[in-house]
């Protein structure tokens, strides 16, 4: 029996073009020939696999597959078990499950109201039909997808249908079209009669196409090198490579289901250790380099450290004195510093920073501070000219916006050594923003820039001193190899002043209580943020926009009071303009997209209202929720819920974000929800995107992977010696896993 997925398409030309006779490019500069391709090896390019060519391996190149190598870690994202398949009469509301049934009728219904289109699909088994729709899916009926009689897979969550009493339906389900023509029994049957991977459909290629073609890989691969020490291979039991592969990818028939599905094979287990420890790898030889560089070292004496807390106008918690001592400690060695510095919002990371600054100063050094927004640029500005007001050091702004003769002036200064300080944002990376003598980087809301940007911040010095900050709280686990190049110091303890922002969640029923609420606070001379996801109305989505807001408050709901609309769709002079207003007192409400996400400071501002707060992620509620509280008055944020019932994961968010201000909580808990995946970017990172591991999930073997990776490194005695090593390893994976330089 042969199975047709629902995104095959028909097989696009396999004649070479003439352009693909010669000599084929690969990422990282290799190249192959087709004369190459009597057997496969990893390296050979997926074009010359059976059954792609070049139109397929466009396909595949979108998906980042170029090679056979590739193809074999585009694992499945789920198995499905075919030697039994679910009886409809079986069949448990509520639960994904598969269903093999025959196709009896199919049709396109159209709403009335909203004219959306479904596609109606009944089928049945032996024991029971049941219904499917699909939404928005009106391809199904125009290309004729589904015909009577056809044997369908149906995988999805069958629920009870609201018309017809027992019977059951299924959303938008997973489908695989069988053909009836074709041998069910065979023993070396790939789509039925055993355990059968799932794969996430390539542009135009389904997972049907991706199952065979991997199949054809394995079945004629040559060879399969080892990446894995051997000794590694005996001390945690891990299996060979090969094995690995094939048994991930079609699963025996003895393996546990629950086991597959949990990720838990010793062939999974292996090679999530493999991507692990070689990824492990890679950062503690970047560190080990890095630590072998000859940088700036700082004279730092008791007497210097008093004067780097002089200017304070408060004493520095005992949070903040340690982690200066931290820094203290590497800025006097002769290896640059390479430090991470974590703390909630409002923790006094600026202040630590700007220490850290006069300690450059002290020495004859320049310091250099980026952060990612003008208006927070300008307010780190601000703050360092009244604290070293009395210390006599220069300190300058460099935004995109500064004028030409200014902007010249002050890049003259710089490069004479005359300005000590600058503070700005991108600006900075500028190629004629020349340094005398740069000794320490620090970099504001690291996430928000990428790993190039800091290195090319840091080539503008003679290997200065790096400090980068971040309001993200990050699991240790995992800051050790998000910023694995990095030290990491984290303020964990609010400077007294700092008041807890109280948090409640609301409904429509009690808006007007909380407009109330706003209104007592205005006339006690204190002001609003009133955040919302939308700038305009959304025919996608029924979410109250900005403007309008806006305009109901100001019109109907606060007539006498001052209030202004901030969005990002403002040139950055209106924006700049309305910030500064309410930031003196002149705006009693502001209404605002996320652009007050960063960089807001109003110690005035005690009341955060949140627009359908059940649409932002966990950590942005924490970001927005931590601009009020900034001053000695009590503040309060409030979760305004959009009409309707809100999903369990949005309820998990805002009911963590009411029951604790700890960022750290905060961190563990988002991880847990959106997964390492989506709660921080690789581009930021610097990390590739990871094919087969978890960072959550994964967490055990990830540091058993980096204890290893930390004995290999550091048991060698020398570059050569790796180079050895990572000579095993093909050129992509040494160019995946930052091992280019060593290799």
């Amino acid at each position: 029996m042969r199975a047709r997925h629902r995104s095959a398409k028909p097989a696009l030309s396999t004649g070479w073009p003439s352009g693909d006779r010669g000599l084929t490019a690969l990422p990282g500069g290799a190249t192959f020939s087709p004369a190459d391709c009597h057997m496969l090896e990893l390296q050979t390019p997926v074009q010359f696999v059976k059954g792609v060519g070049p139109g397929r391996a466009r396909d595949l190149a979108a998906k980042n597959i170029h090679t056979v190598e590739d193809l074999l870690y585009t694992l499945p994202y789920r198995y499905e078990d075919r030697t039994r398949f679910c009886p409809v009469r079986e069949l448990r509301p509520g639960e994904k499950t598969s269903v093999l049934v025959e196709v009896m009728s199919t049709g396109l219904t159209v709403t009335r109201k909203s004219r959306l289109k479904i596609f109606d699909l009944s089928a049945r088994d032996k024991t029971g039909g049941v219904r499917c729709k699909w939404f928005h899916s009106e391809y199904l009926h125009r290309r004729k997808i589904f015909r009577r009689g056809q044997q369908v897979i149906l995988y999805g969550k069958f629920e009870p249908a609201p018309y017809g009493a027992g019977s059951l339906q299924v959303i938008n389900p997973e489908f695989e079209i069988l053909d009836v023509d074709a041998e069910v029994s065979s023993q070396d049957s790939i789509e039925m009669g055993r355990i059968v991977p799932v794969y996430e459909a390539a542009r135009g290629l389904g997972t049907r196409t991706l199952r065979r073609l991997i199949h054809t890989v394995l079945s004629e691969l040559s060879d399969v090198p080892e990446t894995l020490p051997p000794a590694i291979l005996e001390r945690h039991d891990l299996m060979d490579r090969r094995a690995a592969l094939q048994e991930s990818h079609f699963p025996s028939a003895e393996t546990c289901r629950e086991d597959l599905a949990a990720r838990r094979t010793s062939a999974l287990r292996r090679l999530i250790f493999e991507e692990l420890f070689l990824l492990e790898v890679g950062i503690r030889w970047k560190r080990r380099l890095a630590r072998n560089v000859r940088g700036m070292p700082f004279r730092i004496d008791p007497g210097l450290l008093r004067a780097a807390g002089d200017f304070l106008p408060f004493r520095p918690t005992r949070a903040q004195e340690r982690v200066l001592n931290e820094m203290s400690e590497d800025m006097r060695r002769p290896n640059p510093m390479n430090r991470l510095l974590q703390g909630d919002v409002g923790c006094g990371k600026t202040v630590v920073a700007l220490q850290a600054g006069a300690i450059a100063i002290e020495n004859g050094a320049q310091a250099a501070f980026m952060a990612p927004t003008e208006i927070l640029a300008e307010q780190h500005h601000h703050y360092a000219r009244r604290l070293f007001d009395q210390s006599g050091y220069r300190v300058g702004l460099l935004t995109s916006g500064l004028k030409k003769a200014a902007r010249r002036d002050l890049l003259e200064e710089l490069s004479q050594g005359r300005l000590q300080l600058l503070i700005g944002t991108h600006a900075l990376l500028e190629p004629d923003v020349a340094f005398r003598k740069l000794g320490l980087v620090i970099i504001d809301e690291q996430h928000r820039f990428g790993v190039r940007q800091r290195f090319n911040l840091m080539k503008k010095g003679a290997h200065p001193h790096t400090l980068v900050m971040t309001a993200t709280p990050i699991p240790r686990t995992l800051s050790m190899t998000l910023y694995g190049d990095l030290d990491v110091s984290v303020i964990d303890e609010m400077p007294p002043n700092r008041r807890s922002v109280k948090t409640h969640l609301l409904d429509e029923l009690k808006r007007s209580r909380a407009y109330r609420f706003i209104a007592d606070q205005v006339r006690q001379g204190r002001q609003i943020y009133v955040l919302c996801p939308l700038i305009e109305e959304s025919e996608k989505l029924d979410l109250r926009p900005a403007r309008k807001i806006f305009e109901h408050l100001q019109g109907q709901v606060f007539p006498d009071f001052r209030v202004e609309l901030l969005h990002g769709r403002l040139k950055n002079i209106e924006k700049d303009a309305i910030m500064k207003r309410f930031a003196a007192g002149h705006t009693d409400i502001l209404v605002s997209t996320t652009v007050i996400e960063v960089g807001m400071d109003v110690a005035n501002a005690t009341v955060m209202l949140i627009e359908h707060a059940e649409r932002f992620g966990l950590a942005q509620l924490h970001q927005l929720r931590g601009r009020v509280g900034r001053g000695p008055e009590p503040s309060y944020c409030l979760l305004m819920q959009g009409a309707g019932t809100i999903g369990p994961e949005a309820f998990q968010r805002l009911n963590c974000l009411r029951e604790t201000t700890d960022g750290f909580v905060i961190a563990e808990k988002d991880l847990e929800i959106r997964g390492p995946g989506e709660f921080f970017g690789t581009r930021q990172s610097g990390l590739p995107t990871l094919r087969v591991a978890d960072l959550l999930r994964d967490r055990r073997i990830l540091e058993t992977a980096r204890r290893e990776a930390a004995t290999l490194v550091d048991n060698f005695e020398s570059q050569e010696s790796l180079v050895q090593w990572a000579a095993g390893l093909s050129s992509g994976w040494q160019a995946r896993y930052g091992l280019v330089g060593v290799g």
